[in-house]
């Protein structure tokens, strides 16, 4: 008999199909074959604990690509630096990082909160072709939003 995850995985893995998300449908499939495995007790707490920080780490290598390659150098960060979008870039990314921060502090103090930032990432990356990098920085943002809340309640 299917379990309650399985089926939440399979649907997970249905709404990729019908969505075309590869990374939807790579994650799904993973985790699956993993419970058919047997293996899901062994890995799946080693996931659920360093699983963020090692895709920060591949998207922090992949981004850092063209400074290794030799395409993006001193003299093109210095460019960069005197047009005003590049600087708000600079901002923007100080504060994502700013933001992720409290996201940590919040899946750390209330990990209930994870249900709805998950369900929310997979229904954007479904429904809107988004991007599931949300998770730390979606929990960022409702920290802020509910430390918002708690002032004005």
């Amino acid at each position: 008999m299917l379990s309650q995850p399985m089926v939440f995985l399979l649907l997970l893995l249905g709404i990729g199909f019908l969505a075309k998300n590869q990374s939807l449908i790579i994650a799904a499939c993973f985790l699956v074959i993993v419970k058919l495995v047997g293996l899901d007790d062994k890995f799946f707490g080693t996931i659920q604990a360093k699983g963020i920080n090692w895709g920060v780490t591949v998207i922090t290598i992949a981004v850092l690509v063209p400074i290794a390659t030799g395409e993006i150098g001193f003299k093109e960060l210095m460019e960069a630096l005197k047009s005003p979008y590049a600087w708000i870039a600079l901002g923007a990314g100080m504060a994502v990082a700013l933001i992720a921060k409290n996201g940590l502090t919040l899946l750390a103090n209330d990990p209930h909160i994870t249900a709805a930032l998950v369900l929310g990432t997979v229904l954007a990356v479904a429904l809107f072709k988004g991007v599931a990098v949300g998770p730390l920085i979606g929990a960022g943002i409702a920290f802020m939003a509910m430390k918002a809340f708690e002032i004005f309640q």
